[in-house]
Formats: structure tokens, sequence, C-alpha cells
């Protein structure tokens, strides 16, 4: 049987430069095999077209690692060529590059579009635009958002890849009955873009008020150094920027940002030393204990 590198090299030379994911719909054998080849070949040539970031997982000692997983790394953000076709490799690259800003872009214009008529909507005399700050967080604020699908967790329907992450925070005029019509309403929008076709997006979303905030930039449990590292990434959708600098000023007194930044620093050596396993590791104790290292974990108990 001819070696999983001479068919990679076969199939490059044909089709040239690909994916990880286009590389593993056309061979053999399992993608942490199909990863290590990659990464092992001299012949091969590997640009990464994304951006690293920090992701927390119970998991890990520390909690810190980093996003996308060395799988989705490999399988959706990474160009594999000939070593002596670079051109061909950072082309490819490019290509990546720009599908995933245009992902990007139509989830955060879908997310704006959501909120928008949702306030626009809202029959009270309390406007929400001026009481709550709509946050967006995940994948598409790295301009990092994919559409592979995947099942989403709760009906296990496929959505199209990358989530919409929405942090929605009041101010003490919004009431708790308020707050749990905003809630509702959010709700019915997520059902809404589950099921409909020719969307099938998924949101993962929390509603809170400001005094929760203050409790959870303590930073002192997991579930709060996951809302902060949440609320640190997220930009401003929608609604008060009054409320949102406030969160942004909270969470840099309670020294959260330098937290974070130093986490950070933790999980891309986690991250070295995870690569180094797979590439050296016995392939068979990896299977048993050490695929942690290699697939993707998700950070929902925010917005659970």
């Amino acid at each position: 049987m001819r070696s999983l590198e001479s068919l990679v090299l076969q199939l490059i030379e044909k089709r040239g430069p690909l994916t990880g994911e286009e590389m593993s719909n056309e061979l053999p054998g399992d993608d942490l095999a199909l990863w290590r080849t990659c990464r092992a070949s001299c012949h091969l040539a590997r640009a990464f077209a994304g951006t690293r970031y920090l992701r927390l997982d119970r998991r890990i000692k520390g909690y810190a690692r980093l996003s996308p997983s060395i799988l989705r790394e490999f399988l959706t953000y990474t160009a594999v060529g000939l070593s002596r076709d670079l051109d061909g490799l950072r082309g490819k690259a490019e290509e990546i590059r720009s599908r995933i800003r245009e992902v990007s872009r139509l989830k955060c214009d879908l997310a704006y579009s959501l909120v928008s008529a949702l306030c626009t909507g809202w029959e009270n005399e309390i406007a929400l635009e001026e009481h709550v700050c709509f946050i967006l967080a995940g994948d598409i604020v790295y301009n990092m958002a994919h559409d592979v699908p995947r099942p989403e967790r709760s009906t296990g329907k496929l959505v199209r890849g990358s989530d919409l992450d929405l942090v929605v925070v009041a101010d003490e005029h919004l009431s708790k009955k308020d707050m749990e019509r905003l809630d509702d309403a959010i709700y019915r929008e997520k059902y809404r873009l589950l099921i409909t076709p020719h969307i099938r997006e998924e949101i993962d979303y929390v509603v809170k008020d400001l005094e929760r905030v203050k409790e959870q930039v303590r930073f002192d449990t997991y579930r709060h150094m996951v809302a902060c590292k949440i609320m640190q990434e997220g930009t401003l959708l929608f609604g008060s920027e009054e409320i949102f600098h406030e969160i942004k000023t909270l969470l840099r007194e309670h020294g959260v940002m330098d937290k974070l930044t130093a986490m950070e620093r933790d999980a891309r050596a986690f991250r070295e030393k995870a690569e180094q396993i797979l590439i050296s590791g016995d392939p068979e104790t990896i299977k048993e204990e050490g695929l942690n290292l290699f697939y993707p974990t998700g950070e929902s108990e925010e917005f659970e």
C-alpha cells in the first residue's frame, strides 16, 4: 500500500494546494494521521490563514488553550502545498482568508439585523438601545468565522459553522420583568434562525445586568473567567456605548486584561507542547490519552 505521504503529494500535484478538509475528503485514514504526515514531510509546506486566540477549557490545568483547535486549524484555516510551489501556497492561503472574512462579515450582519430589529420593535417606555448593550464575541470578532456544517448541541440539527456569541447587558433601568421579556424575544429569534432551512445559524447568548458583571470581574471561578474572557474580546454590536465602556472599565480596573494576557501566553506554550506530543508520540497512546489536545472545545457555560 502506498504511504499516506505519497498519496498527499499525488493529490496536491494534481489539484494544487488544498486545505486539510479538502485532503481529508479525498484520502484514507484519520485526520490525526493526515495532520502528522503534513507536518513531517519535507516535500510539503503549510500556511495558516488566520488568527490564534485564547479559549478556556476545564480539562486543562490553568484552563488556557488556543483557538482554533489543532484539528480545526488544520481542516479549515491551513493551506498545504508543495515546498517548491510557495506562490501557489500563498495564493491558497489568501483564498482561505478572503472566505473567512466574508463569512465573518455575513454573520456579523445577521447578528446586527437581528438585534436592531428587536430594539426597533420593542414596545415599552424604556428604549432598549439606551439601557442595553449587545456585545458580539467569539470567532466573528477575530474575523475567524467558518461555515463548516456542525451539529447544534441541544437539537443535533446541522448549523452553518461558527455560532453567533451574543452578550446582552442591561443597566439598572431595565426591570427584571423586562429582562425576562428580552430573553424570551432573543430565544424566539434563536429558534427561528435554527429551524429556517436557508439560514440554519446558531445563537449562543446570555442576558444579564451590570451587577452580575461586577461579580464576574472578580475572576475567581472558572465560569467567571469564561464570562470575562468573552466580554474582553467582545465588540459593541448595538445599543448603549456607555454600558459597553463601563464593562471595559470594570475589566481593566480589576486587572482582568492582564490576567487574560498571561493566560494567552500560557496557552501558546501549551499549544507548542501539545503539537510536539502529537507529532512525536505513539499514535495508539495518543488515541487513548491525548486526543483532547487535537479536538476543539466549547465555552458554553456562559450561555447556559
